[in-house]
């Protein structure tokens, strides 16, 4: 498995969000939006159903919890006005949401014959396609959505305690690896002496 990285540049964010919007691709629009907003592993973010997101009269929650698979800890985030957009947005253009169907949902049906949400390959190649498209060359996958989530906070001022806090690391240098700063900082130190 190749590493992947954050996506740094913001202008390119961006431009995934138009390109997928411009498709109509609403459903992954909101996994992207999620993923890069959240801090989620890619198999929280696909397990997740409606009732996550939505209360019962449709309105969308301020708050989510999530039962994180890895870890089995409870976490819980409130949803920033991006991902509040992107929820209504793909809500808008949606014909059929159930409450307690997956949110982002599979055409395939399990081998019993029930709903599954899309699998990571299927995550995995939206996410791509759409990097490409946007001109980010860089290793991408459905980690870079967490990577992202971790980069921006930690450059817009998020403690390192609190950012490992979030993420559920071990330690400050494990969010620092993660995230790719501490090789930002070596990279930033060989420069930096010239003999």
């Amino acid at each position: 498995m190749r590493e992947v990285n954050p996506i740094k540049d913001i202008k390119k964010i961006r431009r995934v969000k138009r390109l997928m919007k411009k498709d109509g691709n609403y459903r992954d629009l909101l996994m992207f939006t999620l993923g890069i907003n959240a801090g989620l592993r890619i198999s929280d973010i696909l397990n997740m159903k409606w009732k996550d997101l939505l209360m019962k009269d449709g309105r969308i929650k301020d708050e989510v919890r999530v039962k994180e698979k890895k870890t089995g800890k409870t976490k819980i985030f409130p949803l920033n006005g991006a991902v509040k957009r992107a929820i209504g947005t793909y809500m808008e253009n949606s014909k059929n949401i159930e409450y307690n169907s997956y949110v982002f949902m599979s055409r395939k049906k399990s081998k019993e014959g029930k709903p599954q949400p899309i699998s990571r390959v299927a995550a995995w190649q939206s996410i791509n396609k759409y990097c490409k498209m946007a001109g980010i060359e860089q290793n991408v996958g459905t980690h870079t959505l967490r990577k992202t989530f971790g980069y921006h906070q930690y450059k817009n001022g998020t403690d390192i305690a609190m950012l490992q806090k979030m993420l559920n690391h071990s330690s400050p240098q494990v969010t620092l690896r993660y995230i790719g700063i501490e090789r930002e900082k070596l990279n930033a130190r060989y420069k930096a002496v010239e003999l």
